[in-house]
């Protein structure tokens, strides 16, 4: 096997645990997830998968899904128009989540705080990245 065909080989597994990640915090929430919208996901192995799933339900929402080298999450299709602008989403949600968890006085909490903070500057950086995202443009 190719390095090349190794690499590749890693990507896609790495893809399917991701899949796998963002159907089963889907699931604990109570949403059976249902198809996903492949054209609107984006992955970017091994930082960040995005998925935009709809539910297997009889009202069909649809919800975007954050997994990879950072907390799993979730919010409603209506929260950001792109992927672009979910990532955007997430790092301003986490910061203030983080804020909120700074003020305890627990180490736990401080440290998961810490972690949202840490991962909320690498999503807006993200964001930012024209490399990353093509033609998908910000939205103001």
């Amino acid at each position: 096997m190719t390095e090349q065909a190794n690499v590749e080989q890693q990507q896609a597994a790495w893809v399917r645990e991701q899949f796998q990640k963002a159907n089963k915090f889907m699931a604990e929430k109570g949403i059976l997830p249902g198809k996903v919208i492949m054209k609107e996901s984006r992955h970017l192995a091994p930082m960040i998968a995005i998925w935009k799933i709809e539910e297997n339900g009889p009202r069909k929402r649809r919800y975007w899904v954050l997994s990879g080298d950072l907390p799993t999450d979730m919010v409603a299709e209506s929260a950001a128009p792109n992927a672009r602008e979910l990532v955007r989403h997430f790092s301003l949600s986490w910061q203030m989540k983080a804020e909120n968890l700074l003020q305890s006085q627990d180490p736990t909490q401080q440290q998961m705080a810490r972690l949202l903070i840490n991962r909320a500057e690498g999503l807006g950086q993200m964001h930012r990245d024209d490399r990353i995202w093509g033609d998908m443009p910000m939205v103001s």
